[in-house]
């Protein structure tokens, strides 16, 4: 069984991004604010928009299973406040739930946090307690830095976002640590800030001591980890100079990396680097890089390409990485499909 972990709703009906712009237009006038119930997606309208998209691209492609949250640039942390993200979040995360329902075979949820820069994380709860609880979403996406690129929260290891960790444990659910939209000129949405915020939540890990207080903690780190299998060295010596353990045991329990990593080479590199029991497919089809590379002829985010083409990965290797890494780190997932007989 293949399953993709990182996939996003990308392709929503437009009315979803209407219905936002009006949300957004009326925080300067909340008299014009929509109401939720404003927003009309017909079952058809997402039948299609899933149909003719992503479940196409993975029958093409050959995965079975995908992760599906809210697009990541539309969480949008930085904007308005936490009514504003509260409504926003609901809003997505149910029409995930009903494109999981929809195709329970392909489709599974994770959350989108109704986070906004400043405010106590235990606000998110309720919203992921819903999720998971009622929607059978398996995980999560944790944006470190709701304010958008300025880095005003704490970091990972603070006890401020222990309140959603605790939550977290007790619902046995993994976060994808994933920022949104930059709203600072200096930093890309896609081609900076999403892989400086990869290295920085691992710089963040490693140098605090999260999981000796939360031991079954799971974090998975997307887009191949931003720069930590290439600088791979430089943390283990980083590691050695703040008098961590070494890297297996400090970290390797409870952090993960996908394999949204765009060429050959970045994913021979990163499971030569990283343990194989650490590296979950992945591919953000949809996302952020669309096109074909015309070296390959295929698409730049069709990853199972990669993962089949690595000389040094066996079948077993393979069957990990596809499979069985997933179903550790996401237990929820486990027990769904094992309900489901797969």
């Amino acid at each position: 069984m293949i399953i993709d972990v990182h996939g996003h709703y990308t392709t929503a009906p437009a009315a979803l991004g209407a219905w936002r712009d009006l949300q957004i237009a009326a925080l300067k006038d909340p008299a014009n604010a929509p109401s939720a119930s404003a927003l009309k997606i017909s079952d058809d309208e997402l039948r299609e928009s899933i149909e003719t998209n992503q479940l196409k691209k993975m029958r093409e492609r050959g995965s079975d299973l995908t992760i599906f949250s809210p697009r990541a640039s539309f969480m949008a942390h930085h904007i308005g406040d936490f009514q504003t993200s509260s409504t926003w979040a609901a809003i997505c995360n149910e029409l995930c739930a009903r494109v999981a329902a929809m195709f329970p075979d392909h489709f599974v949820g994770a959350a989108m946090l109704p986070q906004s820069p400043g405010i106590d994380p235990a606000s998110c709860l309720p919203e992921l307690e819903k999720c998971v609880r009622d929607y059978g979403f398996v995980g999560l996406n944790l944006n470190p830095d709701p304010s958008g690129g300025h880095w005003t929260s704490p970091p990972l290891t603070d006890r401020h976002w222990y309140p959603l960790y605790e939550k977290m444990v007790e619902l046995d659910v993994a976060a994808m640590i994933h920022v949104s939209t930059s709203c600072n000129a200096c930093f890309h949405t896609t081609g900076a800030h999403y892989l400086n915020a990869d290295t920085t939540a691992f710089m963040q890990c490693l140098t605090g001591d999260l999981f000796k207080d939360f031991p079954t903690l799971k974090f998975l780190i997307p887009h191949g980890g931003g720069a930590v299998p290439y600088h791979w060295g430089r943390f283990r010596g980083l590691a050695q100079e703040l008098k961590k353990p070494l890297l297996d045991e400090h970290l390797l329990e409870n952090v993960f990396f996908d394999t949204c990593v765009y060429h050959q080479p970045g994913i021979d590199l990163l499971t030569k680097v990283i343990p194989v029991k650490n590296v979950l497919f992945a591919s953000e089809m949809i996302g952020a890089v669309r096109g074909i590379d015309p070296a390959t002829g295929h698409y730049y985010d069709d990853t199972k390409r990669y993962i089949e083409a690595t000389p040094h990965l066996s079948d077993a290797d393979r069957q990990l990485v596809y499979e069985g890494n997933a179903r550790r780190v996401f237990p929820r997932l486990d027990a769904r499909l094992k309900a489901q007989g797969r």
